[in-house]
């Protein structure tokens, strides 16, 4: 039997709130640099969507802007999060080393799968050294559908894992565990709304509650 836990990083491993709003901010001030926005950044609309992929987010933000601008923006905004991950301006959630460390010695994979993309995921695995315990962190750019359910479904065919547990802080995430027959830990961190929780199997206010989570899974 193979056991693994796979993560969302957005508001589940990363803090992403550190570095969100200084990275939209230049990402808008770009843009009315160009004369094609005149308004304050959309910071709370882009909270409320947090954890899509970034085509739907510049869909939301910018639903009047032609498909052009909006992949120019994208390109922008993916550069200015890299350079402050790589500037040390953002941090991991507290204990996710620890909790890391604790399911290796327990004999379950762990694995990233995010609505992030490459290079972002990279910028954050390489910072913070992540592949020392992580087998892979994969990317909804892998998925044609844009659907976290079918990239954790890739990651359950690929490495023939048969029991584990999602743990992420979106419906997305709780869709993706139910979806493939995976326990959905919901983390009630930054971006974590209350009517998606409740559809998770088990909630979470600190990483650290894994370390007791997984002990019962391996006793049942």
């Amino acid at each position: 039997m193979t056991q693994a836990i796979i993560f969302d990083m957005d508001g589940t491993l990363f803090q992403t709130d550190l570095i969100l709003e200084i990275s939209l901010e230049d990402a808008f001030d770009h843009l009315r640099s160009l004369e094609l926005w005149e308004e304050e950044t959309p910071i709370e609309k882009y909270r409320e969507i947090m954890g899509v992929p970034l085509p739907k987010v510049w869909e939301t933000l910018l639903p009047n802007h032609t498909i052009e601008v909006r992949e120019q923006m994208d390109s922008y905004f993916l550069e200015r999060l890299i350079e402050n991950i790589r500037s040390g301006k953002g941090a991991l959630y507290p204990n996710v080393t620890e909790v890391f460390t604790y399911l290796l010695e327990n004999n379950y994979s762990i694995f990233i799968a995010s609505n992030g993309l490459f290079r972002y995921l990279d910028a954050i695995v390489n910072y913070y050294s992540l592949n020392h315990w992580v087998s892979e962190t994969c990317s909804i750019q892998q998925i044609d559908t844009l659907n976290k359910s079918d990239l954790v479904h890739r990651i359950l065919v690929k490495y023939g894992i048969t029991q584990g547990a999602v743990v992420g802080d979106r419906l997305s995430d709780i869709r993706a565990a139910k979806d493939n027959g995976l326990i959905a830990i919901g983390c009630n961190f930054d971006f974590a709304r209350e009517d998606e929780l409740s559809h998770a199997d088990i909630v979470i206010n600190d990483l650290i509650e894994l370390k007791t989570i997984v002990s019962k899974m391996k006793n049942n």
